[in-house]
C-alpha cells in the first residue's frame, strides 16, 4: 500500500543522466532558468489581468476568452521547459517513489481510518512524524512566544455563526455543488462543467473556431453562474453522475464544517476555519493583561478545519490541520517595531509584485534595505518575515529554497496594507506555508461594530494636544421619530466620528451640499443634528489598532521539513536518510549493543536510562540484526547520533558515538555520553569541536 495522494505532482524519478560537459550543463540551464522566470513573469501578468478583466463590470466574454486562452498556451509552454531543465539537472530530481514508500513504511503519516479504506484529506500522523510535530511547535513557542514575550491562548475550536457571519466567512466560503442522486456523493458543479468543456474540445480537434469559442466564453462564466443557470448548463453538455444518472439540482456548499451547539438544535456553529477569531474577539481581556499597553501580540496553536471538496497533495490540502497564528497590535500611525534593529541586517529572498510582472526574477535583500526602500510596507511586517526566515533555518529548512512572494494588486483584500507569503520549494513547487499580512483595522473594526463593543487602545501623550473636533447638538424629537430604538446607536456613531474633525467632515460635507448622508447603515439628514468646528486639549488619544498577522500553515511545514530533510547515500541509494536538526529530531540518540550479551545490554540500559533522564528521547535497538543495518534503521527516522556499547566498553569504560550524515564515529568515556548528546541538541556543541576533543574510530557498517 502507498500513500497515493503523494504521487499527483507530473515528476519523473526516472530520468536518464545528461551527457553534456558540466560547464555546457551549467550554462544551459542558467539561460533555462533565464528563459523560465521570463516567462513565470508573463503568467504572472496575465493571470492579473485575467483576474481584472473578470472583476471589471465593461469586460465583455470575447476579450475575457482570449486572455485565458493566451494564460493556457504560457503556462504550456512554461511546463515544457521546466521538464527540459530537470533533464539537464538530474541532482535536482526528488526521487517521490523512494521518499512515499519510506514516509508509510516508517510511519511518518499514514491514511485515517486505512482499514476502513480512508477519508480523502484526513491522515495521522505515526509515532516520528508526531514527534517531529511536537519539536517543530516547541521551537516555534520559544521563537516567537518566549522571546517576544507574546500573550499566548487556547480558543475553542467549535464557533457560534455570529462570529463566522461578522468575519465574513459564512458568505465567502460557499461553492456550489451537485449530487449524484444514487450514490449522494458530492461534486463541486462549476468543476465539472468546466471539465466537461475541456473534454468535448479535446474529443473535437476540428471544431469550427466559432463554436470553440462559444464553448469557452461558457467555460469562463462557470463560476458565475445561478444555481438554476448552472443546472441548465450542466445538462446542456450531457454532465451525468458515476452512477449514470443526471445531478440533482445545485446547492450552495460551504467549506466550513457546520455543527448545532447544545442539543435544540437551534443554536448554529462551525469548526472553526482558522485560529485568528478567538483572539480578535478576546481583544479588549488581552489588552487588559498587558496592563493596556501597545503594542504587544497574541498567538494561538491549534486546529483548523475546512471542508475541501477536493484534497490533494498529502498534507498540502487536507481537511483538519494544525495552525500556530500572531496578532500583532499596533498603532496604525506609528508600525516600527522595538526589536527591528536586530533583524536589519537579515538577508531574504524577496519576490515583489514588480519583479513578478517584470523580470520574473527573485532579489536577495536585506530586511533594513526592503523597509527603507518602500519594498515592504513597514518595520513590524518585516520583522516578523525576518523572524520566520530564522525559524525555518532553526528547525532544518533548506535556506535555498526559502523565498517571500508578495501578494500581487489583484490578490489582496480591499482593507490589507501589503501581504507577502513565505514560499518552500518542494517536488510540488512553490507552496505558501505562512502568510504575513498587514490587515490593517479591519478585524476589530467589524467585530466591534458588530456587537457595539469599542475595540479601541490608549495612546497617552507626554504633553497635552489641541485636536480638531465637531461639537454636536441633536433634535432628539427627529431622531426617536426616525430611528425609535435605535436613537442612541445612531447619535452614538455621530459622537464617535466627532471626536475627530477629520472623521467628521466628510459627514458635514454631504450633510450641507445633499442634506442627507449614511452612516453605519443609518441614512441621516440635515434636520437631525447641527455641528460646530471646534478645538479641545487631550493627553490621549483613541484609536482602533492594526493587526500585522503571520500565520503558519504547521502541517505543510512538517511536510516540506519532510522532502527537505531526505536524501539516499551515493554508496547505496536503498540507504535513505532524514537530516533532522538534533533540536527537532524525534529521536536523539540510539543505543546499539554489539552482542547480546547480559553484560553489555546492561550498559545499553543504563546509557538509555541516563539519556532519558535527560528528556533525550533514545532508541534502544537490541536486535540480531547487524551493526550496520541497525544504523540504517536509526537513519531512516532522523536518528542523528547512536551509541555503541562494544566489548571494549566492558574493560575501559568507552563507547563509540556515530554522526549520522558524516557517519564518523569517536570513542568517548560512557559517562561524557549524556553531557555531549545534551550540548548537540542544544548547540552548544558542535560535531566538529567533538572531533577535536575526542579520538575517531573507524567502523565497517556492514
Amino acid at each position: 500500500f502507498f500513500l497515493p495522494t503523494f504521487q499527483l505532482a507530473p515528476k519523473s524519478h526516472n530520468l536518464p543522466p545528461t551527457t553534456m560537459s558540466a560547464s555546457g550543463s551549467a550554462s544551459g540551464l542558467a539561460a533555462l532558468q533565464d528563459e523560465l522566470d521570463a516567462l513565470n513573469a508573463q503568467i504572472t501578468k496575465q493571470g492579473s489581468a485575467v483576474r481584472a478583466l473578470k472583476k471589471a463590470s465593461s469586460s465583455n466574454v470575447d476579450e475575457i476568452a482570449v486572455a485565458v486562452d493566451e494564460l493556457k498556451k504560457l503556462k504550456i509552454t512554461a511546463e515544457t521547459l521546466r521538464q527540459k531543465k530537470e533533464l539537464l539537472d538530474p541532482t535536482k530530481q526528488f526521487n517521490r517513489k523512494v521518499f512515499d514508500e519510506m514516509i508509510l513504511r516508517k510511519m511518518f503519516i499514514i491514511p485515517s481510518f486505512e482499514i476502513h479504506g480512508g477519508v480523502k484529506g484526513l491522515f495521522d500522523l505515526g509515532p516520528p512524524a508526531c514527534a517531529l510535530k511536537a519539536a517543530m511547535v516547541d521551537a516555534w513557542r520559544k521563537h516567537f512566544v518566549l522571546t517576544e514575550s507574546m500573550l499566548e491562548m487556547e480558543c475553542t475550536c467549535l464557533t457560534p455563526e455570529a462570529v463566522l457571519k461578522t468575519s465574513g466567512h459564512v458568505d465567502r466560503f460557499t461553492d456550489l455543488m451537485v449530487k449524484d442522486p444514487v450514490s449522494g456523493e458530492c461534486f463541486r458543479a462549476d468543476k465539472l462543467l468546466e471539465d466537461a468543456i475541456d473534454e468535448l474540445i479535446e474529443a473535437n480537434p476540428d471544431m469550427p473556431v466559432e463554436e470553440r469559442e462559444e464553448h469557452m466564453r461558457i467555460q469562463i462564466q462557470a463560476d458565475a453562474f445561478s444555481p438554476a443557470e448552472l443546472d441548465e448548463q450542466l445538462t446542456k453538455y450531457g454532465c451525468k453522475a458515476p452512477s449514470g444518472e443526471p445531478y440533482g439540482a445545485s446547492f450552495p456548499f460551504n467549506l466550513m464544517f457546520k455543527t448545532s451547539i447544545g442539543p435544540e438544535g437551534t443554536s448554529v456553529g462551525y469548526l472553526r476555519p482558522e485560529t485568528a477569531q478567538g483572539l480578535f474577539v478576546n481583544f479588549r481581556r488581552l489588552l487588559d493583561a498587558n496592563s493596556q499597553k501597545m503594542p504587544f501580540a497574541a498567538a494561538q496553536i491549534g486546529l483548523g478545519f475546512r471542508n475541501e471538496i477536493a484534497p490533494r497533495s498529502g498534507l498540502l490540502r487536507v481537511r483538519e490541520f494544525c495552525m500556530a497564528e500572531i496578532e500583532h497590535f499596533v498603532n496604525p500611525n506609528d508600525k516600527s517595531h522595538p526589536n527591528f534593529a536586530s533583524v536589519a541586517g537579515k538577508e531574504l529572498v524577496l519576490f515583489g509584485r514588480d519583479d513578478q510582472l517584470g523580470s520574473g526574477k527573485t532579489k536577495t535583500v536585506t530586511v533594513g534595505d526592503a523597509v527603507s526602500s518602500g519594498l515592504v510596507n513597514n518595520e513590524t511586517l518585516a520583522y516578523f518575515m525576518a523572524r520566520t526566515q530564522l525559524f525555518m533555518e532553526r528547525i532544518g529548512m533548506d535556506p535555498e529554497r526559502l523565498r517571500f512572494r508578495q501578494h500581487l494588486t489583484t490578490e489582496m483584500a480591499h482593507y490589507a496594507c501589503d501581504c507577502w507569503d513565505l514560499e518552500i520549494q518542494s517536488s510540488y513547487g512553490w507552496v505558501e506555508c505562512v502568510g504575513h499580512a498587514d490587515r490593517a483595522c479591519y478585524d476589530l473594526d467589524v467585530h466591534g461594530k458588530a456587537t457595539k463593543t469599542p475595540m479601541v487602545a490608549t495612546l497617552k501623550l507626554d504633553e497635552a494636544m489641541e485636536v480638531e473636533m465637531a461639537k454636536l447638538k441633536f433634535d432628539r424629537k427627529a431622531l426617536g421619530k426616525t430611528f425609535k430604538a435605535d436613537q442612541r446607536v445612531v447619535s452614538g456613531a455621530l459622537e464617535a466620528l466627532a471626536e475627530n474633525w477629520a472623521d467628521f467632515e466628510p459627514i458635514a460635507t454631504a450633510l450641507e451640499t445633499e442634506g442627507k448622508t449614511t452612516v453605519d447603515g443609518f441614512e441621516i439628514t440635515k434636520d437631525m443634528v447641527t455641528w460646530k468646528k471646534t478645538t479641545k486639549k487631550v493627553h490621549e488619544i483613541k484609536f482602533t489598532p492594526s493587526v500585522i498577522e503571520p500565520s503558519f500553515g504547521m502541517g505543510r511545514i512538517l511536510y516540506s521539513l519532510l522532502e527537505h530533510s531526505f536524501y539516499q547515500r551515493d554508496a547505496d541509494e536503498q540507504r535513505c536518510v532524514m537530516r533532522f536538526k538534533p533540536a527537532v529530531a524525534p529521536q536523539k540518540c540510539a543505543v546499539l549493543p554489539i552482542s547480546s550479551g547480559d553484560e553489555v545490554n546492561a550498559v545499553v540500559d543504563e546509557i538509555a536510562a541516563e539519556l532519558m533522564d535527560s528528556d533525550l528521547a533514545t532508541r534502544v535497538d537490541k536486535s540480531t540484526a547487524s551493526l550496520g543495518r541497525r544504523y540504517s534503521r536509526a537513519d531512516e527516522v532522523g536518528v542523528p547520533f547512536a551509541v555503541t556499547v562494544d566489548f571494549d566498553t566492558l574493560t575501559d569504560g568507552s563507547v563509540t558515538l556515530r554522526e549520522r550524515d558524516s557517519t564518523i564515529q569517536i570513542r568517548l568515556p560512557k559517562a561524557d555520553v549524556t553531557r555531549v548528546v545534551f550540548d548537540f541538541v542544544h548547540n552548544r556543541l558542535t560535531w566538529e569541536d567533538a572531533v577535536k576533543k575526542y579520538p575517531t574510530v573507524s567502523v565497517k557498517e556492514d
